[in-house]
Formats: C-alpha cells, sequence, structure tokens
C-alpha cells in the first residue's frame, strides 16, 4: 500500500464521522422545536418562502424566457396545485426555451 492511499483513510473517517454527527445533531434539535403556536406556524411556512424567495430573485432577474417559464409555472401551480408538477413544469419550460430559442 503506498503512502498516499493509507493517508485518505484517516480523511474518510473523520469526513464520514463529521457527516454522521451532522445528521444527528439535526436530529436532536428536531425533536426540541416547538410542534404547536406561532413558532410551529412559522417553521412550517419557512420552506414554501425560501422556494418563492430564490425562484422569484432568478425571474425578476432574467429575461423573456425565464419570465414565460414563470408564467407557465404559476398557470400549472394554480390549475393543479400540485407542487412536483409545477416544479417538473417549469424546470422543463426553461429548458426547452434557453434550447431551442
Amino acid at each position: 500500500m503506498t503512502q498516499a492511499v493509507a493517508d485518505i483513510y484517516p480523511v474518510i473517517f473523520i469526513l464520514a464521522l463529521a457527516t454522521f454527527s451532522i445528521r444527528l445533531s439535526g436530529v436532536l434539535l428536531g425533536q426540541r422545536l416547538p410542534q404547536s403556536g406561532r413558532w410551529a406556524r412559522g417553521l412550517k411556512a419557512l420552506p414554501g418562502c425560501l422556494i418563492i424567495s430564490l425562484v422569484s430573485v432568478l425571474v425578476l432577474s432574467g429575461g423573456p424566457r425565464e419570465w414565460l417559464a414563470g408564467a407557465v409555472a404559476t398557470a400549472v401551480a394554480l390549475l393543479s396545485r400540485s407542487l412536483p408538477l409545477t416544479m417538473a413544469t417549469g424546470i422543463a419550460t426553461i429548458w426547452l426555451l434557453r434550447h431551442f430559442f
């Protein structure tokens, strides 16, 4: 075994330990979050707020292709009320517009 290969194993072990500790701390901290009340409602709304803020920045800073893809995704969202379908439609629309127009 060469020296370079032998040096990799401690790095792999340290990274695995760091990954496990991050996941474990998420589980332990998640158990302490409030299950009802104002904070719980705010935390439940947070993922949607983050998606809206990220998408709105991309749409508003883009051009006509991004605006059209945003309009198509908004129409699908209003008609279907399905987040996965809306996201897939938006991604497919912007991909088609960027590659063919």
